[in-house]
């Protein structure tokens, strides 16, 4: 209903977006429907439509401690929202506003029930919603009323909030919280409409922005609260059905018998939902970024099923329920509902094997914290809780306040900082937007891309100059940041993984302008060079351009070698799949995409295979342009970060492959010759990437692999590289009979030490020792001397040490006597250990330490003397 109605004013719906962001490292996630947009308001790109509506997934982690515990709060929501780019502004969105609320064509609310904040100084706001009908005393000025996330756009602001009546007053008539924009539960803010028309600069100022915009905000599951009557948003069909799972998974427990409980099962929803939908859009359970707050997610809803006594896995199975819920306008999870499942299921496995464990062990500290009356879990606790069982700090927090306890917060930072470095990285990041400019925004001439058919123009008129920021009709060589539009151009500007062309610009008596160094889009979506210039380049007038040709080429090949891989990806580890991002390059390609788990040797060496299946087999590859819908009624698969207009190019390489894409490609794929990946590993939570090359380039690397063989060939003394593998395989027997032999020497020689290093017994307070250096292999075998030592019961403490490579092993053994009488290795070893820069432990009758100071394995064999004298 809501997008509906802003298409009749001539809004665009937009889709909405992955959590995972794209192109933006500022945000950890998705976190409002504005957060798509950012480069529309700060001026970066000019929207098709400067109108635009969207219901955008979004995630908040701020404030996961509070979810269950109140009414409104989640940590994944869906945020409907009205924009405008430089378009209306005030006068139009507040009688929409308005209109959309009270009409019994739209939501139908009584106009009594709706009250609204504004701030104090903005008259405009004010005298507009009583132009549209709204009464003096439901106008509330409010000095909160002005938005404001740091350098960028930013305004005042109106508030909408709905009163649900006095029976769902939770504080007294005098209560100074009891009004709307209050803590309170009595009236609902439903909408927030901001009026962005200032640049809040880096010089903390705030001035007048080029283009005036609106950015509204309306929460889906609070409106769906006001529709369905419900006490909070839980009790809407957004979060029955996973309530009314989550009974049926626990002993007996029902939502609404007790507080305590319904807590639990509105975080098990809560969480199921989040978790679902991240892991969804390609966000992975690590121990850091995303991965941290996902991981946190499923571990709190275990826990949570836990206090519910639910004691086997669980949440793996809630993921097709929130799929049911939410198939209308997100098919896609229960598409991929076993894939996340499976993700989910493997999580909770792992971290249900602990948890038993770590809540015993909790459970057994906060009954002594309660009886020694400290009221608090040490830090050393902590970070067991942490380290050994899983359990996140502010798990352990949270479980603590519910008792009444608090935490030993430095204690844990002490004992933890690398992992609490990463637990800070899970917050989001400053979401601000950047300075507004204008410097392209209003240049709207067009300019032609010619490059998928002509890779020199002879005729291309300079229509747009800028230089040191600003337009210009000249630029000399010296200037700095020179950008150039022409009329057309067969330069590529970057986009959708492919880099852009270089090249040169060639005056009419031929010689060399300037060199286009980078291709990028203008806000209007022209082609904006970025030159490097040997004379002056003039505006209006004509210069040729030609691109770099065989740079070109290779690009295209391995651009269509990036498809080529997508899709063989996808039929060996399977549709889940989904690309996170690529480069392709001159000289190789890089693909990033999402797979939980690791890549095998027979996997990539199928992926591999069949890629090279598709160059043999010399399909044809065709470009078609087409409306956005005959695209996807064609099969063709939307590729991760591109952006995608009414008319869109398919590219289609025979029945093996159709996606969207804009860029470069070659005409059969014959013209790749070979593929070769050249590398494959993690790069983050759940993010692989394989690197590969093509045509010229893998020829050289397979030249490369063949010269090194071809060298160790000669080095083994084989006429041919086939013999290399039982050559290579005889050598590693005679290896293995003759480490045998060495180890068998060293025992003996070991054995032949022993038995003058056993008669030397020393008398000390401590017992009688025996303590040497000797010259063995290493550990191994002063545990062997140990063990005889043991046997024949020579003394009651052993102290050896020998020096190999550089390093030094020093090894203590105590009879069992002097164990039951206090004395430990481990204690002596830590003494001793220091000599040779070193540490180490053990059991209390054996211990051992290594150090890179051998010359003080002397002083060691004193120190172990000074010790047991003591």
């Amino acid at each position: 209903m809501y997008l509906e109605f802003f298409k009749e004013h001539g809004h665009k719906i937009m889709p909405s977006q992955s959590l995972v962001p794209v192109n933006d490292p500022t945000l950890l996630w998705i976190n409002s429907g504005v957060a798509t947009m950012k480069k529309y308001f700060d001026g970066k790109v000019v929207p098709e439509n400067p109108r635009m509506t969207s219901s955008q997934k979004s995630i908040r982690t701020n404030d996961i401690e509070n979810v269950g515990k109140t009414a409104r709060h989640h940590t994944m929501f869906e945020m409907l929202g009205n924009f405008s780019v430089g378009d209306y502004f005030k006068n139009e969105v507040i009688p929409w506003a308005w209109e959309l609320l009270t009409s019994d064509k739209w939501f139908g609310f009584d106009p009594e029930r709706l009250y609204i904040t504004y701030y104090p100084k903005d008259h405009d706001a004010y005298n507009k919603w009583r132009e549209v009908g709204v009464a003096k005393d439901h106008l509330i000025p409010d000095e909160d009323n002005f938005w404001d996330i740091g350098q960028g756009p930013s305004g005042p602001d109106t508030e909408i909030f709905y009163d649900r009546g006095q029976e769902f007053n939770n504080l007294a008539d005098d209560d100074p919280e009891n009004y709307p924009g209050g803590e309170n539960e009595r009236y609902l803010e439903i909408w927030n409409i901001v009026f962005s028309q200032f640049n809040h600069t880096p010089e903390n100022t705030y001035e007048p922005l080029p283009h005036k915009n609106i950015d509204t905000g309306m929460g889906l599951e609070r409106v769906v609260s006001i529709f369905e009557n419900a006490p909070t948003n839980f009790e809407t069909d957004l979060f029955m059905p996973l309530i009314k799972q989550t009974e049926d998974f626990s002993a007996g427990k029902k939502y609404g018998a007790n507080k305590a409980d319904d807590i639990q099962f509105k975080i098990i929803a809560d969480h199921i939902r989040t978790i679902t939908f991240a892991i969804g859009d390609g966000a992975l359970p690590s121990n850091m970024g995303r991965g941290y707050v996902i991981r946190r997610l499923l571990r709190r809803a275990v826990v949570a099923g836990k206090k519910l006594g639910i004691d086997k896995p669980f949440l793996a199975k809630m993921v097709p329920t929130v799929g049911k819920i939410m198939q209308d306008y997100y098919p896609e999870v229960l598409k991929n509902a076993d894939y996340i499942s499976s993700v989910i299921k493997s999580e909770e496995d792992r971290f249900s094997a602990t948890l038993n464990g770590g809540l015993n062990l909790l459970n057994n500290v906060i009954e002594q914290a309660k009886k020694d009356g400290t009221n608090e879990i040490d830090g050393r606790t902590a970070f067991k809780l942490y380290d050994t069982y899983g359990f996140p700090i502010e798990l352990t927090k949270e479980y603590a306040t519910d008792e009444g306890l608090t935490v030993d917060q430095k204690g844990f930072e002490a004992a933890m900082t690398e992992q609490q470095n990463r637990a800070r990285n899970a917050r989001d990041m400053d979401n601000g937007m950047g300075v507004q400019t204008d410097l392209w925004t209003e240049f709207k001439d067009p300019s032609e891309y010619v490059g998928y058919t002509d890779l020199t123009v002879n005729d291309a008129k300079v229509i747009g100059l800028a230089h040191d920021g600003k337009q210009a009709d000249i630029a000399q060589p010296g200037d700095d940041d020179v950008e150039v539009i022409f009329d057309k151009t067969p330069f590529y500007a970057e986009m959708g993984g492919q880099v852009a062309d270089t090249g040169d610009i060639i005056d009419n008596y031929g010689n060399t302008v300037g060199r286009v160094v980078d291709v990028q889009h203008a806000p209007n979506q022209q082609n904006l060079h970025r030159v490097e210039l040997k004379s002056p380049l003039k505006k209006g007038a004509r210069y040729k351009l030609v691109v770099d040709r065989l740079r070109h080429l290779k690009i295209e090949k391995n651009h269509t070698a990036t498809h080529l891989l997508d899709q063989a990806l996808r039929n060996v580890l399977g549709g889940h799949t989904q690309q996170a991002g690529s480069l392709v390059e001159e000289h190789y390609l890089r693909f990033d995409f999402n797979h939980f788990g690791q890549v095998t040797a027979k996997d990539l060496a199928a992926v591999e295979k069949m890629v090279n299946e598709q160059i043999f087999k010399e399909i044809p590859v065709k470009t078609i342009e087409t409306d956005i819908d005959s695209a996807k009624e064609m099969g063709a698969i939307a590729l991760f970060s591109d952006k995608y207009g009414d008319k869109v190019r398919v590219v289609k390489i025979g029945d093996y492959n159709t996606e969207f894409c804009g860029g470069d490609h070659v005409k059969n794929t014959n013209e790749l010759g070979l593929f070769k990946i050249i590398s494959e590993g993690g790069v983050g939570a759940g993010i692989r990437r394989i690197e590969a090359v093509t045509s010229s380039d893998a020829y050289d690397f397979l030249q490369k692999r063949n010269a090194m063989l071809e060298e160790v060939a000669s080095d083994l003394k084989v006429a041919q590289i086939k013999e290399v593998p039982h050559q290579v395989a005889s050598l590693q027997d005679e290896l293995k009979q003759a480490n045998k032999q060495v180890e068998a020497l060293q025992a003996k020689i070991a054995a032949q030490q022993a038995n003058s290093v056993f008669d030397n017994v020393e008398e000390t307070k401590g017992g009688k020792l025996i303590a040497a250096e000797v010259k063995v292999a290493g550990m191994g075998q002063l545990r062997q001397l140990a063990d005889s030592w043991r046997a024949k019961k020579l003394s009651d403490v052993l102290v050896l040490g020998t020096a190999n490579d550089g390093k030094a092993n020093l090894l203590v053994a105590v009879s069992d006597d002097k164990v039951k009488d206090g004395l430990k290795a481990g204690d002596l070893i830590k003494a001793i250990a220091k000599a040779i820069n070193g540490g180490g432990g053990g059991r209390p009758n054996l211990a051992q330490a290594g150090g890179k100071k051998p010359e003080g394995i002397q002083d060691a064999l004193k120190l172990a003397k000074e010790y047991l004298n003591k």
